[in-house]
């Protein structure tokens, strides 16, 4: 029988989309750590039956969305821009449930970036036990205690299980002796980002590397403002990639991930062949266009071909 739906091309996915970026690659290493991120998107889809039963859309009953919306959540290496492994939920499910799933593809050697949203304990936990560093922005609130300040500017803390805070909380209120903190350890380095209006944001991160000498606070903000480059990867998917319209092609949930599947896998193969030749070239793979980049590779593709597909669709 031979296969069909997603499944071929998600596998082919997996096994062929790894970390490109060699030692030599600009931009893609802070010392010793592969320079990672995770972020999510959504697409937009057609309007069957079939595509909003599966993945839904926004805006609710009263102000529905016009098109249902799959959600993505990615991997990606920041200094090459490709997305080196992903997962793909309805639009109600929430990145963090996608996220916890692909902790699996995180390893010792990796620095992984994640903005405020992504951020919980549980995560947090499955997330650093496997081995790869972590840099991730804490939301506003909780605020992290200062165990010992440390010599670059940020300082030791820890994060508390919130089962713990609600029963330290529940003995405040009882008058009962509090039990003493515990928690996950973990270094904090804070600092301010003015916008162009000439207010300031706080961004607080905190990171499992806790030895200030391996990488400093500003080596350490520098690092995760990299967390960007695979929000623009994934926008590269989005509005260059697949072309006009702005919504993908297919009509039903099976055809609609193997779509997906398939502007990944495209994806990879670019960035991977970018970063090739950036790297012969010596500069970082950031100097060169994604788009410009597509549009040599589809004239290549579109030369080298021994046949019409439309033709060959037609006499079939």
């Amino acid at each position: 029988m031979r296969p069909q739906g997603p499944e071929p091309l998600r596998v082919l996915f997996e096994r062929v989309a790894l970390p490109c970026a060699q030692r030599g690659t600009y931009g893609a290493w802070l010392g010793r750590w592969r320079l990672m991120a995770i972020d999510g998107s959504v697409l937009d889809i057609p309007d069957t039956p079939a595509n909003d039963a599966e993945f839904g859309r926004s805006g609710g009953t009263r102000n529905p969305a016009p098109f249902p919306q799959v959600k993505i959540v990615g991997l990606g290496e920041c200094g090459t821009h490709a997305v080196v492994a992903a997962r793909l939920g309805p639009w109600r499910v929430d990145e963090g449930v996608l996220a916890k799933e692909l902790v699996v593809d995180f390893e010792p050697g990796m620095l992984i970036t994640a903005d405020r949203g992504f951020y919980a304990y549980r995560l947090w936990e499955a997330a650093a036990a496997t081995g790869a560093d972590l840099l991730w922005r804490m939301p506003d609130g909780p605020h992290l205690p200062v165990v010992r300040p440390l010599k670059d500017g940020s300082y030791e803390s820890f994060l508390l299980d919130p089962k713990v805070r609600g029963r330290r909380a529940n003995q405040r209120h009882r008058g009962s002796r509090i039990e003493e903190p515990t928690g996950i350890p973990v270094r904090v380095v804070e600092y301010e980002v003015t916008n162009r209006e000439g207010k300031g944001e706080i961004f607080c991160l905190i990171t499992t590397i806790t030895d200030p000498d391996e990488a400093n606070a500003a080596e350490l903000a520098t690092a995760y403002a990299e967390r960007w480059e695979l929000e623009s990867s994934l926008d590269a998917i989005k509005t260059h990639q697949r072309g006009r319209g702005g919504v993908l092609r297919s009509k039903s949930p099976d055809m609609i991930e193997q779509e997906i599947w398939a502007l990944l896998l495209t994806h990879y193969a670019v960035r991977h062949l970018m970063c090739e030749a950036a790297d012969q070239a010596d500069i970082a793979p950031d100097r060169l266009s994604f788009i410009r980049s597509l549009r040599i590779i589809r004239r290549q593709v579109t030369d080298q071909a021994g046949f019409s597909p439309s033709a060959s669709y037609e006499g079939s």
